[in-house]
């Protein structure tokens, strides 16, 4: 059975953390002063670990979806220009807010955001979501033009107008890195 190599990096942190990179690299970040037998030890200690979660980490990456190219980005970035502002324009009345400018990304990390000056943000990679799950970031977005967190108050606001978003939060949260991991 292949092992992983791992690539060991002194830094200025106070705790140990081992990482698996999407391109199956593992790094291990220690602190400055951590000996070569302490690394050998937590290596061994934490062998089971790592290898299981190496051998998942090859799994998906064999399983994924190729990358997208450049002309498919932009094809995502039109569509959920057209879908999502129609969507904000339905949403908007119903959570009771207006808003500014939409503008369409490519993130690595975010669904969505909202300014304090009211323009949403949107990722296009909401085009290969459910409907419902964008309809959720959409509605979330907007949301947070009545409150600039997430309170109780702001989730309450989101319950009103979609009272099953937890089912769509949860399915960005089950689904979303391997749509992410297409930006490569």
């Amino acid at each position: 059975m292949e092992q992983p190599n791992v690539t060991v990096i002194p830094s200025r942190r106070k705790t140990i953390s081992i990482a698996i990179e999407r391109d199956l690299r593992v790094v291990m970040r220690v602190p400055l002063g951590t000996t070569q037998a302490e690394i050998r030890n937590i290596l061994e200690e934490k062998r089971s670990w790592l290898q299981y979660h190496w051998e998942l980490a090859q799994q998906r990456q064999k399983n994924a979806a190729p990358p997208l190219t450049e002309a498919e980005l932009r094809a995502l970035t039109e569509e959920a220009k057209r879908v999502l502002s129609a969507r904000a324009a339905y949403f908007a009345p119903l959570v009771g807010v207006t808003y500014g400018r939409i503008t369409i990304r490519h993130q690595v990390s975010r669904w969505g955001s909202c300014s304090t000056k009211g323009n949403l943000n949107f990722n296009c990679l909401l085009m290969l979501c459910p409907a419902e799950a964008a309809d959720y970031v959409v509605v979330h977005e907007l949301c947070h033009r009545l409150e600039m967190n997430h309170s109780a108050e702001f989730w309450a606001h989101v319950a009103r107008v979609m009272p099953e978003y937890a089912v769509h939060r949860r399915w960005l949260r089950e689904h979303g890195a391997q749509l992410i991991g297409r930006l490569r």
